[in-house]
């Protein structure tokens, strides 16, 4: 008899056997029971979840010879059928290989035709969103007025690539991705059914590295009982997918905590000899500080962190050492990392460049002053020491008409603005509700940021999300407005609050000297 991979043997068979998907089971069994079924659903969530498994499931419960029932019996030749992909009434289509109108049309021809043996004809169509834009229109008729033995079950990792037209014909079950507790409880069972010997910190890695996917865990588990002699250890694991141990995780940031660069480069040395991948390295280190973040925020918890609770205690006593903005700073900095790797097309060096960062002894480099030229304002002549004002944008039109807005204008409307943009956006609305109109130039608008939203800072910085609020602004103010973003810090007059209009005015001026000197 030949052999059958743990992700195929351990498919679910009926609908208490779906893991972790309580809401879509809970939601098909009432519809079953009411007789309320839909015409047409679409199974949207990641990959390897239970969509497919589901729908076949669904498609059993349906043609069962007790059914339609939420109980079907696995025995009756529907059900076995379907079971081995072989049912002529259950029709799998693989939308990536069957993209064209032709398939579609072939499709439209073969509904009008009943069922050869169960009471409806099933279509499942995997991946549907790969489906092109006329193979969509062509199915819309059908979708619509379906004959009453016809249904249709969708199931894709991308919903937002479907048409509306298409989704507006569908009742929607969001799957959701499977937490790491989960996985293992679920793969405690496949190993003590297969009578396994595994080490528990493997579950956890196989757990972590399939990333929601229970599918992925047990394809990972499969792989590492063939590769290992007798029991499964975490050594193998390491060896065979190269990943790094959780351990690794909190050593290296200890010395980030200790501020021991040497160590720090140390061991991510030690890394790269190991042949470990560094670019899981980096993710898993992201990660792992998102997690002390949770774990200083919420004392631990470990159903927000998804990790067992022996290591959210160690996040939480690791969290203690440092600070929620070093926190913050350390993911920024690593965060950074990878689009500098982009541009200089390796990770080594900007991440060697970062880890040193995070463990220098000072905290942050020094403010670099830069004196304002004297300017003459109503026979009063003051030095405005700034620490740094903006630098000419390579992608401003300085030469576009000056906008006739001030600044009391645009705070005005600044909520509205947030608002308009939270419609097309939330991310960058988001961002940008931590900053507030600072001074305005002609049709430069600068945005200042407290020094703790770097990361809202940069990320507007990204020409997209640069383009959505100057999109916004002139739809709000009817004015070409540019936009420029700094930390308020930088900008921040050393004088007292009796010059501060002399203070403006010689900002204004330097910053019109920038624009005109470059």
């Amino acid at each position: 008899m030949s052999y059958t991979v743990f992700a195929l043997k351990w498919r679910p068979g009926n609908f208490d056997e779906i893991v972790a998907q309580d809401s879509v089971v809970s939601t098909l069994k009432n519809a079953l029971q009411k007789n309320r079924l839909a015409h047409a659903y679409l199974f949207a969530g990641p990959r390897g979840v239970g969509k497919t498994s589901t729908a076949r499931i669904l498609a059993k419960a349906l043609n069962c010879k007790e059914g339609p029932t939420i109980h079907p019996c696995g025995k009756c030749s529907a059900c076995l059928d379907i079971t081995q992909s072989r049912s002529l009434d259950v029709i799998e289509i693989d939308g990536a290989s069957n993209t064209g109108v032709e398939d579609v049309r072939t499709l439209r021809e073969n509904v009008k035709f009943a069922p050869a043996s169960g009471k409806f004809k099933i279509y499942i169509i995997d991946e549907v969103h790969m489906l092109s834009t006329q193979a969509f229109n062509a199915l819309l008729k059908t979708l619509e007025e379906p004959p009453e033995f016809v249904k249709f079950i969708f199931a894709t990792t991308h919903p937002d690539k479907i048409p509306s037209t298409v989704l507006s014909r569908c009742q929607r079950m969001d799957f959701r991705r499977i937490s790491v507790m989960e996985i293992i409880s679920q793969l405690e069972k496949i190993v003590k059914l297969e009578k396994i010997g595994v080490d528990k910190e493997v579950l956890f890695a196989i757990a972590k590295t399939s990333d929601g996917a229970l599918r992925d865990a047990e394809s990972i588990l499969d792989q590492l009982v063939s590769f290992s002699k007798n029991r499964v250890s975490l050594k193998d694991v390491i060896s065979v997918f190269g990943l790094v141990e959780q351990d690794v995780l909190f050593e290296i940031t200890d010395k980030i905590i200790e501020k021991n660069p040497k160590e720090v480069l140390d061991l991510f040395n030690r890394l790269v000899d190991e042949g470990k991948d560094i670019g899981v390295f980096l993710n898993n280190l992201i990660e792992h500080f998102r997690n002390l973040m949770i774990a200083k925020v919420t004392k631990a918890d470990a159903k927000l962190i998804d990790l067992p609770q022996d290591i959210c205690d160690r996040l939480l006593k690791q969290s203690q050492g440092l600070s929620l903005e070093e926190i913050f700073g350390a993911f920024t900095i690593l965060a950074n990392t990878q689009e500098m790797a982009r541009r200089l097309d390796s990770l080594r060096i900007p991440l060697e460049v970062n880890l040193i960062r995070l463990s220098n002894d000072k905290k942050s480099f020094p403010a670099v002053d830069i004196k304002v030229p004297s300017v003459k304002i109503n026979s009063v002549k003051e030095e405005v020491p700034l620490k740094e004002m903006p630098k000419e944008d390579k992608d401003y039109d300085y030469s576009g008409p000056v906008a006739n807005i001030s600044l009391d204008n645009i705070k005005d409307v600044w909520q509205n603005i947030l608002d308009g943009l939270s419609q097309v956006k939330m991310s960058v609305a988001s961002y940008l509700s931590e900053g507030e109109p600072f001074a305005i130039q002609g049709n430069l608008l600068t945005i200042s940021f407290p020094k703790s939203h770097s990361l809202h800072k940069e990320s507007l910085e990204k020409r997209e999300n640069k383009e959505i609020v100057e999109k916004s602004l002139f739809e709000k103010l009817n004015a070409p407005l540019k936009v420029h973003f700094v930390f308020s810090a930088q900008l921040k007059p050393k004088a007292d609050d009796s010059n501060n209009q002399i203070v403006k005015t010689a900002m204004n001026t330097f910053h019109g000297r920038l624009i005109k000197e470059g």
